[in-house]
């Protein structure tokens, strides 16, 4: 067992993502914060853009939602991402994201806290957010267009 995750060892390597338990699921989540920005999709070419603009519950410095477990009271909207539903979300998800990853047969990257035992390792390979996003809540619509960014891989 992981003594920072209460999982089996290296559990991702065995397991299918719909085989995975609740504890599993969430330990994936590398933390990068990624998912939490808001993306525009070019609706002639169905093209997705990332930008810089997160969710008002994003936590600029952990990366994490401020308000995991009551996030849909205040975001009706966020999506839960499953097993079930990653397909419907391949398109949108940062191409460093572990259920990505998993679900494609891929390894883990050596930074993934799964793998460094360190929830900072993201953040120090660069693919994380941490304080470079702009909140939502304090960014018009109409100017996130200024905040489209490439994939930080």
């Amino acid at each position: 067992m992981s003594k920072r995750t209460n999982t089996a060892v290296r559990f991702w390597e065995h397991k299918r993502l719909d085989e995975l338990t609740q504890v599993e699921w969430e330990a994936l989540c590398d933390g990068c914060g990624k998912c939490c920005l808001n993306k525009l999709e070019d609706e002639e070419t169905t093209e997705i853009f990332l930008t810089r603009v997160a969710c008002q519950l994003l936590d600029d410095a952990t990366c994490r939602c401020s308000k995991y477990k009551e996030r849909h009271y205040f975001v009706p909207e966020c999506i839960v991402l499953t097993a079930d539903s990653l397909d419907q979300h391949l398109d949108w998800l940062p191409s460093t994201c572990a259920y990505r990853l998993i679900h494609a047969g891929k390894p883990l990257f050596d930074w993934h806290p799964l793998i460094s035992g360190s929830q900072e390792t993201v953040h120090a390979a660069g693919v994380s957010m941490r304080y470079q996003t702009v909140s939502e809540a304090n960014t018009p619509a109409d100017q996130w267009f200024d905040y489209i960014i490439e994939d930080p891989q």
